[in-house]
């Protein structure tokens, strides 16, 4: 009996001292790491304001996990679900300031309540170029003296994976081409994805050209001439305006193939009369470097047959495909790092490019070589 009393007593007093320690421990907790990256501030923000890419940078995504995204696919609303063998929950996005900062609501199984994570990007290194990424994770146990006692080991359970999350993330910005697609002085707009039909088109190979942009434009006009013959040749009708294929834009030389979607001429309906035999190569010339007229488009759902081709024209029948675009305004010869940058912004909504860009020469070859050029650049993206 005096055993029984003596381990009843020392059990109220382990209980007395657990309850006394408990509610000395912290109701809450807050942890904190950083990491630097040299991307741009825009494409930071673009990437954690989201959650396509949640899944290549967050250690939550490792291992065999479910992930259901809902809700908007950025900004506040947005939401990621997910559930493994081991453990299930949510993140998502309450809060969100442009280039500042991004919060996230957690629901998981782990004791503790008002679970947020914040990151918060900060310009810093020499001129501002680089950024610092903080994220901060923040729990609340209340009178959950149990969850207080759990807190003590919040710093190796969650601020490990914190660390191995920016990690993660910064290695995966690495990838990301470092243009800002975003900039004040950059003219590119209307970025967005769409599906591209199945097409018809036209296509001549102008080689490796010299970084000339006399050249170049000869070049293009030359090539435009002779899609034109074989348009008029075939009784075809333009289907959307020029395009530009980039294969290589190297120092010295300019490797493209000038493109023109086509389709059948309508039933019924009237070819343009012919020129005047003297006159005929010039105004051949005139049309190249003008913009199309574009015919309405229409699906291309089989191949066409029996074209005539004329010198280095060749038929192509294209899938339907799904792209990248965005709208530029400037010169041509600029293209090249708005290419790259549609590309900055397509990884940080989780797509990738595959194969060449593309421009659709929107007002014509000769506005193509000033400042008031208008471009649709495009990238196909992988399936």
């Amino acid at each position: 009996m005096t055993r029984l009393l003596e381990l009843l007593i020392s059990i109220a007093i382990v209980a007395v001292l657990f309850v006394i320690v408990g509610v000395l421990l912290p109701s809450s907790r807050h942890l904190s790491e950083s990491v630097e990256t040299n991307r741009k501030l825009s494409i930071v923000y673009d990437t954690l304001n989201s959650f396509r890419r949640f899944d290549d940078w967050h250690p939550l995504a490792l291992g065999n996990v479910k992930l259901n995204r809902s809700g908007p696919d950025s900004g506040v609303g947005a939401r990621i679900d997910y559930k493994s063998e081991v453990a299930s929950g949510s993140w998502e996005i309450v809060e969100s300031d442009e280039d500042q900062r991004v919060v996230y609501a957690i629901q998981d199984e782990k004791r503790g309540n008002d679970k947020r994570s914040e990151f918060s990007l900060k310009p810093t290194g020499r001129n501002n170029r680089n950024v610092e990424i903080t994220q901060t994770y923040d729990v609340k146990y209340g009178w959950d003296l149990l969850g207080r006692y759990a807190g003590l080991y919040v710093s190796r359970n969650i601020g490990d994976s914190i660390k191995l999350g920016l990690g993660r993330l910064s290695n995966m910005l690495a990838s990301v081409p470092n243009i800002d697609y975003r900039a004040q002085d950059v003219r590119l707009s209307n970025l967005e994805f769409v599906d591209v039909p199945a097409e018809h088109l036209l296509v001549v190979n102008a080689g490796a050209v010299e970084r000339n942009n006399e050249i170049i434009k000869t070049s293009m006009k030359a090539n435009a001439e002779w899609i034109k013959r074989t348009m008029d040749a075939n009784g075809l009708v333009a289907a959307g305006p020029l395009r530009i294929v980039s294969t290589e834009f190297a120092r010295d030389t300019y490797t493209f193939d000038v493109v023109q979607p086509v389709r059948r001429r309508a039933a019924g309906a009237a070819a343009s009369a012919p020129a005047a035999a003297a006159d005929a190569a010039a105004a051949d010339q005139a049309a190249a470097a003008e913009p199309v007229e574009a015919a309405p488009a229409v699906a291309a759902t089989e191949a066409l047959e029996g074209l005539n081709l004329m010198g280095p024209v060749s038929y192509v029948h294209s899938e339907a495909t799904r792209v990248a675009t965005g709208d530029y305004v400037g010169y041509m010869a600029e293209l090249d790092n708005v290419r790259n940058a549609v590309r900055a912004w397509t990884l940080t909504q989780g797509e990738e490019v595959i194969g060449r860009p593309y421009e659709l020469y929107k007002n014509g070859i000769d506005q193509a070589f000033t400042a008031d050029g208008e471009f649709e650049v495009r990238w196909v993206l992988k399936r």
